[in-house]
């Protein structure tokens, strides 16, 4: 049976979901038809403030200017030529990268289509550093870094894993702990892979100067010190990159999500001697690179750059701890995270009917874990779109705590304040 027009989609897309769709998918609860700014609204014409930006994908928001300009005109010229041809807005995107992550003249950048390719590409990365018998690779417990089989060896989250066993061999997980770091590198070990902060994991911060660490006893034992920077870069944290906040440089960079503000993309960039380690036909990516898809993050970057996007990460970030610290709630007990990236540590595990109970209020969030809300808005939100997140947040704390008024004491005892 074939769908004659988008209308009957639109008028039963639940059921037509489920049978379309793989199971490896929940059926959402909305289908949106268009954006705005911070702002989407769905079929049925409801609008809802968008606080969760594609997690951490709509840099720009939805429907920006600058976005819409580079794809149309980028489509009008060339969308794909195979990696057989070079394009202009490839070669600027990459000298772009080089440019902001710090790697400079001695660095090289490979394309991919998503996070999960950019850290495949790193896996094979770090199983080139294998002189002198370097067999092990170690990443951190409760880490992710993708559903591939490769990303999935590294992500440290057991249940995900274990479905699709055997993984690829190699890998350990520690602790993210400065005494387990010192005590997992050695001479043997290929690489380490961390995520400046754990987004996935429900925004966990690492443990102060453990970058830093890092970077010192990789260097020491001469492995690569790998950042997956998929959710934390392109200006998440305020600064282009999670790991200019510690001071270093990394031996590589993983980055995707927020580059192209929705588009497909990912890369690969590395540092100094890290560059040497791929030789030619060892690696590649059909899609990878495209013209469409540098020419708009080239786009994306240049217009966070040019509106000083950065900085408004930092700003509108702070304001926001302002909002949640002194919201009074006795859900909420903690504010982790940086910048426009905000995990909020609820008293009860209650992160998913508060996601639903919000979503009623118009406000789009995210439960990554059962007791932790994440917060990723588009890095242009401004005054206005912070106080309205305000007004919808604490409207649904409200109503979440009145149905639940046996279980959740009415006083702030153990709130943040």
């Amino acid at each position: 049976m074939t769908t004659s027009s988008t209308t009957p989609v639109a008028q039963d897309w639940h059921d037509t979901f489920g049978h379309v769709m793989m199971g490896s998918l929940a059926t959402p609860q909305l289908m949106l038809d268009h954006g705005r700014g911070a702002y989407v609204w769905d079929v049925d014409g409801n609008e809802y403030l968008d606080f969760l930006g594609g997690i951490a994908v709509n840099s720009l928001g939805h429907a920006h200017p600058v976005l819409l300009e580079a794809i149309t005109s980028q489509a009008a010229k060339l969308v794909h030529i195979s990696n057989y041809f070079a394009s202009r807005p490839e070669v600027e995107l990459a000298q772009r990268l080089l440019r902001i992550t710090g790697a400079g003249e001695s660095g090289r950048v490979f394309f991919g289509n998503s996070g999960a390719e950019a850290n495949e590409a790193a896996f094979k990365l770090a199983r080139l550093n294998n002189a002198n018998g370097r067999t092990r690779i170690l990443a951190l417990k409760n880490s992710f870094h993708g559903r591939t089989m490769g990303s999935m060896a590294l992500t440290g989250k057991p249940h995900m894993r274990e479905p699709f066993e055997p993984m690829p061999p190699g890998v350990e997980h520690i602790d993210s702990t400065l005494e387990a770091l010192e005590a997992a590198v050695d001479d043997r070990v290929a690489a380490l892979f961390v995520e400046p902060i754990k987004g996935e994991a429900g925004v966990i911060d690492l443990p102060a100067g453990y970058l830093a660490a890092a970077r010192e006893v990789t260097a020491r034992h001469g492995a690569l010190l790998i950042v997956d920077e998929i959710q934390t870069g392109v200006g998440r944290t305020g600064e282009w990159f999670g790991y200019q906040l510690a001071g270093i440089l990394p031996d590589a960079v993983t980055v995707a999500k927020g580059m192209a503000g929705g588009v497909p993309i990912g890369a690969l960039v590395t540092f100094g001697a890290a560059s040497e380690l791929f030789a030619r036909g060892q690696h590649g990516s059909t899609f990878g690179g495209n013209p469409l898809a540098t020419a708009v993050a080239g786009a994306v970057l240049g217009e966070i750059e040019r509106a000083d996007l950065l900085d408004n990460a930092r700003l509108r970030g702070e304001q926001l701890r302002g909002i949640l610290t002194g919201i009074g709630s006795p859900l909420v007990r903690e504010v982790r995270g940086t910048g426009l990236l905000i995990g909020i540590g609820l008293s009860e595990p209650v992160a998913d009917e508060l996601s639903a109970v919000a979503l009623r209020h118009g406000l789009i969030i995210n439960a990554p874990n059962d007791s932790t809300i994440r917060l990723a808005p588009p890095l242009i939100v401004g005054d206005e779109e912070v106080a309205e997140f305000g007004r919808r947040f604490r409207a649904a704390l409200a109503e979440l705590t009145a149905q639940h008024a046996t279980s959740i004491p009415t006083e702030t005892q153990g709130a943040v304040s």
